[in-house]
This record gives structure tokens, C-alpha cells and sequence, in this order.
């Protein structure tokens, strides 16, 4: 299943090995073809459930009187991507609006 890598917390650990097991050559293809289809049938709303959760988390600290600076060294994400994660901005929304205001010529 390949490498653990130490710096990940075992829970997050955890799932990733779930997602390779998924691709386990120990299971048939067709098996494995049909379990990768449902995950990533599901994967959207699980990635949005996830983004909501640590907006969340986030959110819970600056409520709890952490400044975004604070959030951003206790977290290691940047005092920018902070604030666009607790203000609910998503790459997706960023890179929307960026060609919004670039149109092709």
C-alpha cells in the first residue's frame, strides 16, 4: 500500500490507505473498477463535506478569540488561504472569478 508517511496524523493516515486498498491488485479488476466508481461517484460531496468541516474548525478558532496570524501558525496554512478558508472561498471560486476578469480574447 506503499509508504506511511510520518507527518500525516493517523486518521488522515488511515483513509488514504482505505482509498489505496481500493486499487488493490489482490481484488479483481472489475471488483476494483466498481469500488473506484463509487468513491468517486460519492467523492464531491465528500470533498464538500470535508471543506465545510475545517471552514468550521477554523471558524471555531477565530470565534474562540484566535487572530487569523494565530490560526495560520497553529494550522501551517498561509494568513491568506486562512482568510479565504473562514470567508468560504474555494479555488474553484478563485479561479472562476479570475477568468471572469481575464475573458479570452
Amino acid at each position: 500500500m506503499g509508504e506511511e508517511d510520518p507527518q500525516l496524523e493517523v486518521e488522515v493516515q488511515r483513509v488514504l490507505d482505505a482509498i489505496n486498498g481500493l486499487g488493490s491488485a489482490d481484488v479483481p479488476a472489475a471488483e476494483r473498477a466498481k469500488r473506484l466508481t463509487q468513491l468517486l461517484d460519492e467523492w464531491p460531496e465528500a470533498h464538500s463535506r470535508v471543506r465545510a468541516m475545517r471552514q468550521a474548525a477554523m471558524q471555531e478558532m477565530q470565534d474562540d478569540g484566535l487572530s487569523l496570524r494565530a490560526i495560520s501558525a497553529q494550522t501551517g496554512i498561509s494568513f491568506g488561504r486562512v482568510r479565504e478558508i473562514i470567508q468560504g472561498v474555494t479555488k474553484r471560486a478563485k479561479a472562476a472569478k479570475k477568468a471572469a476578469d481575464n475573458p479570452a480574447d
